[in-house]
Formats: structure tokens, C-alpha cells, sequence
């Protein structure tokens, strides 16, 4: 829990003095009339995740991703973007499914796995004229914190401890940004993990051996 306050208190600050930093610039004269070399913002919204590897097939786990971005204007068109993000992934499923173990079969008919992280994704993005842009690059995220779950017929005690999952994740990211209004981005994202997140994997959760995060984001974003 420390390192979730320290990790808030961090986007908090982030977020308290971007508004004092547009008040030095001009929002109409945004990118096309007064471009900058640096520009910031904020952004939230939500991710919808799956574990791939766990058996449980689906973006039912819903999630937050909020903090702060700035771009560095490269041309007329590039930049590039770093973002500090508080962000949640993980998995659920309802869906029942078969287990065995040295001790017996039984069934999970309910499981959820919670991930917290603190991440921060960097890209490089093309520009159009209406200031809508697209990119892509890689997101190195910090595991904060990690809780498991689950419901089993008859019951099994797991003991997820010893299985943990890894302390870093290292992901691919491609993602838009469609310009609605001055200032203001929608966003959609997709990200996958190019190392696995976990490698001892606890009965009845895949026979893959690796568990790979696997997400969408959708996010609105404002620009000063």
C-alpha cells in the first residue's frame, strides 16, 4: 500500500501543475499556429485485460489508467511521447474449467487476478493536419502490487504465493489518438507483453507454461 500512495501522490503532483504550465501558453496557438518543442497532459480512462496462459479467454477484467504525458515536437509531423501511468490489469472468468492435481480433480468455476502497476510507455507518433495521430513503441511497467482469487467445486486451497508473478513486464504498444475537440483526444490502445509476467503457473491454469498480459485501452486524454 506504501508504494501505491507514493506512486498516487507522484500522478497527483503531475497532474496539479500541468494546468499552472498551460497558463504560459496560448491553447489556440496549439501545435499548428506556435508549436512547441514540448507539450504535456492528462489522461484516464480504462483498460480491459486478459491473462493469456490461465485458461480464461476474454477482456472481462476492467481496470484504470490514468496519469500524465508529454510529447516532444521532433517535425512537423513526429513526436515523440512519454506517459507515467498508474495502471490495472490482470483477469476474470467465470467460466468453469476442468483441474486435476496430485491430490484429486475438481472444478474452478470462478477466478480473478488483480495487477497494479506503474508504467510508463514511450512511442513515436505521426501527426495529421487535425492534430489526430497514431504511434507505436514499448511500455516497461513495475509490478506495485498483485492479488489472486479464485472459487473451486469441491474446494482446492491454492496458495498463489508461491506462485508469483514477475516484478516487471515489458509490453509492445500501438495505439490512436482521434483529435474530438481543441485540447481533447480519444484514445484506443492495444498492449501485449513481450516477455511472460509469470512462469510457474499453478494447477489447472494453462499448460503453456508462460502467462503473457493482454490488453485494450480506451482513454480521453487533454492536451494544454
Amino acid at each position: 500500500m506504501a508504494k501505491v500512495r507514493k506512486f498516487a501522490a507522484l500522478i497527483g503532483f503531475i497532474t496539479s501543475i500541468l494546468p499552472l504550465l498551460s497558463k504560459a501558453q496560448n491553447p489556440s496557438n496549439y501545435y499548428i499556429e506556435d508549436p512547441r518543442t514540448f507539450y504535456a497532459g492528462i489522461i484516464a480512462g480504462g483498460n480491459f485485460t486478459q491473462v493469456d496462459g490461465d485458461n480464461f479467454a476474454g477482456y472481462h477484467k476492467v481496470g484504470l489508467n490514468v496519469g500524465g504525458i508529454v510529447y516532444t515536437h521532433l517535425g512537423d509531423h513526429l513526436a515523440v511521447s512519454l506517459e507515467i501511468l498508474f495502471s490495472q490489469k490482470g483477469a476474470k472468468g467465470n467460466k468453469e474449467q476442468g483441474a486435476s492435481t496430485q491430490q484429486g480433480s475438481f472444478l474452478i468455476t470462478q477466478y480473478k487476478s488483480a495487477l497494479n502497476y506503474a508504467e510508463i510507455p514511450i512511442q513515436l507518433c505521426y501527426f495529421d493536419k487535425r492534430r489526430s495521430h497514431f504511434g507505436g513503441g514499448f511500455s516497461y511497467s513495475q509490478l506495485i502490487s498483485a492479488k489472486e482469487t479464485t472459487v473451486t467445486n469441491p474446494n482446492y486451497p491454492y496458495n498463489f504465493e508461491q506462485y508469483p508473478f514477475k516484478k516487471s513486464d515489458l509490453n509492445i504498444v500501438l495505439g490512436g489518438n482521434l483529435h474530438l475537440v481543441k485540447g481533447l483526444f480519444l484514445n484506443l490502445r492495444f498492449q501485449y507483453s513481450l516477455i511472460s509476467i509469470r512462469n510457474n503457473i499453478p494447477p489447472g491454469f494453462g499448460d503453456r507454461g508462460q502467462q503473457f498480459n493482454n490488453m485494450w485501452t480506451a482513454r480521453l486524454m487533454y492536451l494544454f
